[in-house]
């Protein structure tokens, strides 16, 4: 849903242009709890002096069991917060090696009803365990967050009982106050999608069929060792996803939002996160039921991207890593042990061709746009020079400072013979492979100077066989209709063929906002415009009456008027349009 966004409106009888929708402005503001210019320091109190021998028990045997602590953040006591271990192999591997360095979660209303840090009522704290960098998490999700809803991270210090305890990195929870962000509502089916294998003592340790979205059968206690439900009911939602899936493809879409699964399976194959449904390991997704009746794909847990501790071996022949073909044309994923037919999400969209094109219209854009080097290093530099101390202090890390400084421009060989993929070259050789695939390399169609004046839309498009207006007025920024759009002359069309599309805006005097983006299409590839679609759009907001325009006057409020253009005060959960002197209006919604 719209959130929390200040929205240009345009004026009826005049020739007006789009306002675009900004999904960004839902992340954290400069100075919220995953403020990457600052490091905070986090101290853990816990009244137990024997808590790391119980949490590590509760992890084996009770794993939702959580001891009272106290947490101290910017000398601000929190009583009595609920903390217990979490991770898989990132809590095996340390735990075996007697190394304290475990991850945690950390519930600050678990036992004090509405406790919660800058409005955060949870804390995620990765340790890093198989990242020299510390800083591959949030990078990589500064990526993802712009094509998808994702979590973010940033660097904190660590004491637990008055000792440093070393960096790590805070992860945002998909939980309630997650889906309340980005959706604006929490009440749906949310499913995190890892089974029950555990890392730690394979020989006895449980397993269960990856989360690969099979249609088992009706029954769903048959789906309970794969998926991890966190809401309060979803099973049968989730049973209805697969069978849709397996045996009614031609009607995914009525319960699955396919696009944003197309995003998270193009960022995933850029960035080289080997570790998710759509590379090497089936798991490391969350599914979410919005109230439009479509699940969502969030992703989770980002810190194999960029080949990551995957890599393994594959360090003395990197090529199999750069070059993982991104439509799996081979009979096996790139020697994972499922053959792709196992994957039936992946399988299914990648075997259809408008699908498929879109697939990869997704991956040209996140090529074009979020893989600058030099971008990515300053971020890097960053946080690393603000985390140099906590770094260097650190001494349950596994890596060297050296390390520390060298996975972010090479690929490293660890001292326990095992490849770790650096972030800059990953990129570098990445970005080369996919820029010369035959099938990304594909020239798409060009757009240009989209406008809209009273209720057409124009555009400037070459190399399309076919033009679509992709048109909703759903609240919930789904369930987008195609309608064509003419270069002959007619249907708005003003003159033929000369490169001109036009469309009459669907909806465009129903007194609701229009959402609507262009998709142009020809025998060899798909673009979209904007190219973020359908994360980003553009929107109509219609306002009913006239406003002189003058740029000199300075932009002060004059008055805030509803729908019906009456005067009004700031009302909650209502479109408002607040009036400037300058002419210009904004719609916005007050939030309770």
């Amino acid at each position: 849903m719209l959130k929390n966004i200040a929205l240009l409106f345009f004026i009826p009888y005049l020739s007006i242009s789009q306002n675009l929708y900004n999904p960004q402005e839902l992340y954290d503001l400069p100075g919220g709890i995953f403020e990457e210019d600052s490091l905070r320091v986090l101290n853990l109190q816990f009244y137990n002096p024997n808590y790391h021998n119980y949490l590590v028990n509760s992890w084996f045997y009770s794993p939702s069991e959580r001891i009272p602590a106290s947490l101290t953040v910017n000398n601000i006591l929190y009583d009595s917060v609920g903390v217990r271990y979490k991770g898989n192999s990132t809590f095996c591997l340390p735990n075996d090696n007697q190394n304290d360095k475990v991850p945690y979660n950390i519930d600050l209303n678990y036992f004090v009803s509405g406790q919660n840090f800058l409005g955060l009522n949870k804390i995620k704290l990765a340790n890093a365990w198989m990242d020299p960098t510390f800083v591959k998490q949030i990078v990589s999700s500064n990526i993802y967050r712009n094509y998808l809803p994702t979590g973010e991270s940033n660097l904190v210090r660590l004491n637990v009982q008055g000792d440093y305890l070393g960096l790590y990195v805070n992860d945002e929870s998909i939980n309630k106050q997650f889906l309340k962000k980005h959706f604006d509502e929490k009440s749906g089916p949310l499913f995190k999608c890892d089974n029950i294998d555990r890392f730690c003592d394979t020989a006895n340790a449980p397993s269960a069929m990856p989360p690969n979205l099979y249609y088992l059968g009706i029954d769903s206690t048959l789906y309970y060792d794969s998926y991890d439900m966190k809401s309060d009911q979803g099973w049968g939602e989730l049973v209805k996803l697969t069978r849709i899936l397996n045996q009614d493809f031609s009607n995914l879409d009525s319960i699955l939002n396919i696009d944003r699964t197309l995003w998270a399976f193009a960022v995933n194959q850029v960035l080289q996160n080997l570790d998710c449904y759509n590379t090497y390991y089936v798991h490391n997704f969350y599914l979410y039921q919005t109230k439009d009746k479509l699940f969502q794909m969030i992703p989770w847990d980002l810190d194999n991207s960029f080949s990551g501790a995957i890599m393994g071996w594959d360090y003395w022949s990197q090529s199999n890593i750069y070059e993982y073909d991104p439509y799996f044309t081979g009979p096996n994923l790139g020697g994972a042990t499922q053959p792709w037919d196992e994957r039936p999400l992946l399988y299914k969209l990648l075997n259809n061709n408008h699908y498929r094109k879109i697939y990869t219209a997704h991956i040209n854009t996140i090529i074009e746009e979020s893989l600058d080097t030099n971008i990515i290093r300053a971020n890097i530099d960053n946080l690393q020079n603000i985390a140099f101390s906590a770094a260097v202090q650190d001494n349950n890390k596994v890596f060297t400072m050296n390390e520390y400084y060298e996975n972010v421009n090479n690929a490293i060989w660890a001292s326990f013979s095992w490849g770790f993929g650096g972030i800059l070259n990953t990129i570098n050789q990445r970005k080369e492979f996919l820029l010369n695939h035959p099938e990304i390399s594909l020239v798409a169609p060009d757009i240009n100077n989209l406008t809209l004046t009273n209720d057409l839309v124009t555009v400037e498009i070459f190399n399309a066989d076919i033009v679509n207006l992709m048109v909703t007025t759903s609240e919930y920024n789904s369930r987008f209709e195609s309608f064509l759009m003419y270069d002959d002359g007619s249907n708005g069309d003003i003159t033929a063929n000369d490169g001109i599309y036009s469309a009459i805006l669907p909806h465009y005097s129903s007194g609701l906002d229009v959402k609507f983006y262009v998709k142009a299409e020809n025998n060899d590839a798909i673009k979209l415009h904007p190219q973020r679609a359908e994360y980003e759009f553009f929107i109509y907001s219609p306002i009913s009456e006239v406003i002189s325009i003058n740029p000199n006057l300075r932009r002060n409020l004059i008055s805030i008027k509803n729908v019906l253009g009456k005067e009004v005060t700031e009302v909650k959960n209502t479109p408002l349009f607040y009036i400037y002197d300058d002419g210009s209006v904004e719609r916005r919604i007050i939030l309770k």
